[in-house]
């Protein structure tokens, strides 16, 4: 085993010579300096891309997040106000119906109809 080894390793190997094929220049193979610039540029736009990508994602998801809290918000108060407006007046109250105010937008993203 150990004569195998040693003839492995005393053989020396063929090294390919670093050479083209004959009719080929380096040129024809590499994408040169024009390559680089262009790819170098690509990566660049695409990297500002997703960034701002990101960035308008987040935007939309945190608008989406304070729209829940005041459509969460004005639940609360519709049902606190159905409570309070609807006993002293024997029902003849709003129940706390929000959306005929102006300035209190509907869940749906509508002003309501005073707003109109």
């Amino acid at each position: 085993m150990h004569h195998f080894l040693i003839a492995l390793a005393t053989t020396p190997s063929p090294t390919p010579t670093p050479s083209l094929r004959p009719g080929l220049s380096e040129d024809q193979v590499t994408p040169g300096t024009w390559g680089f610039v262009l790819t170098a540029f690509i990566v660049v736009l695409t990297t500002f891309l997703i960034v701002d990508m990101v960035r308008r994602i987040r935007r939309v998801r945190y608008r989406a997040q304070v729209e829940e809290a005041l459509v969460g918000e004005t639940d609360g108060a519709e049902t606190d106000g159905a409570e309070t407006d609807g006993a002293g007046t024997g029902g003849a109250g709003t129940g706390g119906v929000v959306s005929g105010k102006p300035g209190v937008e509907e869940s749906n993203g509508d002003a309501g109809s005073a707003a109109r």
